[in-house]
Formats: C-alpha cells, structure tokens, sequence
C-alpha cells in the first residue's frame, strides 16, 4: 500500500473512520507480518545494516543512513546504499549517477544518497546489495526495506520520530504502522528515537520491555547563522514538511509564508510561478529542504526558475551519545560474521 500523504485521523486517537477500516487493517496486518517473519531469499557476502521505519511516512531515515555512511568510512570501510528508490522508474539494479539521473529515474532520496557514497537502486534488494558489492563496496546501508524479506540483514536500526510515535497505533489502512507492532519490534535490533517530543513514549517503554538497546538523536541545521534575521518562504514536499518551518524559525529566520505539499510531490509549473510571484512581491527568500530541491533542479520553465532562486536547508543527525554509529557498524560487522560461519555450516 502507498500513500503519497497521510491521511489526518491517523496521528489521531481511533476514531469511526479507523474502527470502519479495522477489518481491512486486521488482514493487511496478518500479511504484512508473515511476510516480515518468512526467510529472507538472498543471503550476500558483505555486512547489511538496514535503516527502517515502524510506520508510513519519514522518521529520519535518509540523515541517520547518511550518518552512518561517514561513520562506516571513518572506521576505514566501503560503505555504499541501496534503497528501492520510491517513485522512480528504473526496474532493474542500477548505480545511481546524479550527473545522468534523475529525481523521475531514481527517486528523489536515492540522488541526495548519491552524493555521499556509491547507491543502488533496485526493487530486488538481494540483487541490488550484488551490485553494490561488485562496485567495491563492503558494507551496504539499506535506507528502508525494513519489512522487506528479500535480504538477509546483520542489523535492523528502526528510526522512530519523537513528534510523530505511531500515530494512532493501529495498522494500515487504520493508522500508520506498516505491520503489527509486537512482530516489528521483535524483528528489530535496535529501536533511535529522533527529536525530543512525547509521540515516542510508548516505542521507548516497548523497546525497554524487550531488553533491545534504544539510541536518541536529533537533526540539527547547518549553518545556523547564516539564517538569523533571513525573511523566508518556506515550502516542502516531505512527510512531515513542518519539520522545515520549526527549523527555520529555531535560527531565528522570519517566516513569512509556509507552504506544504504531499510527501515526494512534483511541484507544477502553476506552483512554482506562485511561489516566484510571491517571493518577488515580498522580496523573501524561498527555502526548501534538500530532498525537494532533488526533484526542482530538473525543471524546466517556472520550476527551473524556482530552483535556481530557492535556498536549502541542509540538516545532519546529532547523536546523544557520539559512539551510536561505531556500537551499531561494530554490531553489524560482527552479526554478519556469524551469518557467514553459519552459511558455510550449512554447505
């Protein structure tokens, strides 16, 4: 099931609209679990770490992925991602260049992935983490796939955000979650929670009762002061736009216009000349997040216009404790080990 935007009653207490879709939820539920619970089809030589999400939506995957990628490479290895590349539409594995690509071949996360280290695009993850192996990397970072039992992981890292929690708790089409809880946290190795906010108060205590270890980050801006004072149209097309708009005005940005659009949204020439109208009559400035400008670069007319006069926010994750990325690429590295010696058992 996608959907390009949440639908509000589900960050909301179950209401007639969630206890009307509970049927449907009680057998996507069933499926969505055993699917998570079957053998993974594709077992490969380097160490997997997947980064994923409880529900529908963003949680911070693509930072914490990002994260862990300049983590990987500071402890001397080769990492590389492989990521699905939602919305795009290349079909078979492919190494993303993002001077050939884009946001409509790839998707837009994989083309910001793209600037860190080597990513793969590729619905058949077991063949994807081949490719990226054969492109010398020797540590794949899945940014989501989570739920996905086509690739045996060494280490699920689910990223949960503080604000958002669960929503409702219920699953899909009732609420966010992507499958039952109780069998997603029971496949997971470790639970990070970014942000500082009560939505995750239930995942931390779960997480506790399961004896799983539990991290805690926050995204922070960088270049804080160069946005102080700065008059600002605001726009964004992401899960949770309103993370943008809080950023800015924690700089101490003037917002003057915040506009939102459904999760990786393709801004219309109609769109971007409105924004251009009104940030010329106001003389503000627009601003958007990275993972739209992805998918503005590209345009052509307005957008185009739009792109070339738009700044981005840029952010990057802030672990409480610093030693987060080495403790989990060290538990990845050391699982995947394990798996090896018990693949050559086997054979």
């Amino acid at each position: 099931m996608a959907l390009e935007e949440a639908p509000p009653f589900w960050w909301k207490a179950p209401g007639p609209l969630a206890w009307l879709l509970s049927p449907l939820a009680a057998l996507w539920g069933y499926g969505a679990a055993r699917r998570m619970a079957s053998t993974p089809r594709a077992s490969v030589d380097i160490p997997v770490l997947c980064i994923g999400n409880l529900i529908v939506g963003g949680a911070g995957k693509t930072p914490t992925a990002i994260a862990f990628a300049r983590a990987a490479r500071r402890k001397g290895l080769a990492p590389g991602f492989l990521t699905r590349g939602y919305g795009g539409r290349l079909t078979s594995p492919t190494v993303v260049d993002p001077n050939r690509h884009h946001a409509a071949d790839t998707g837009d996360e994989p083309l910001l992935l793209a600037r860190e280290a080597v990513t793969v695009v590729s619905a058949d993850r077991g063949a994807g983490a081949n490719l990226l192996a054969a492109s010398g990397c020797n540590f794949a970072i899945m940014d989501d796939g989570f739920q996905n039992p086509g690739l045996a992981k060494d280490f699920s890292l689910v990223v949960v955000d503080a604000k958002r929690g669960i929503g409702n708790g219920w699953t899909m089409p009732s609420g966010p979650l992507r499958a039952p809880l109780r069998e997603q946290l029971a496949l997971a190795s470790a639970v990070l929670v970014v942000g500082n906010a009560p939505g995750a108060d239930k995942i931390i205590r779960e997480t506790a009762r399961r004896g799983k270890p539990l991290y805690m980050a926050r995204t922070v801006v960088k270049d804080r002061a160069r946005w102080k004072g700065v008059l600002c149209i605001a726009f964004a097309g992401i899960a949770d736009p309103g993370k943008l708009f809080e950023s800015l005005v924690s700089t101490g940005a003037s917002l003057l216009s915040a506009r939102s659009f459904p999760d990786h949204h393709v801004y219309s020439e109609e769109e971007a000349r409105d924004i251009i109208d009104y940030a010329v009559a106001t003389k503000a400035v627009p601003v958007t997040t990275a993972k739209d400008m992805v998918r503005l670069k590209d345009g052509r007319g307005a957008v185009g216009e739009l792109a070339q006069m738009t700044r981005v926010m840029e952010i990057e994750m802030a672990f409480e404790d610093a030693r987060t990325p080495d403790m989990v690429i060290e538990a990845t590295l050391r699982n995947a080990e394990t798996r090896r010696l018990k693949r050559g058992a086997r054979t």
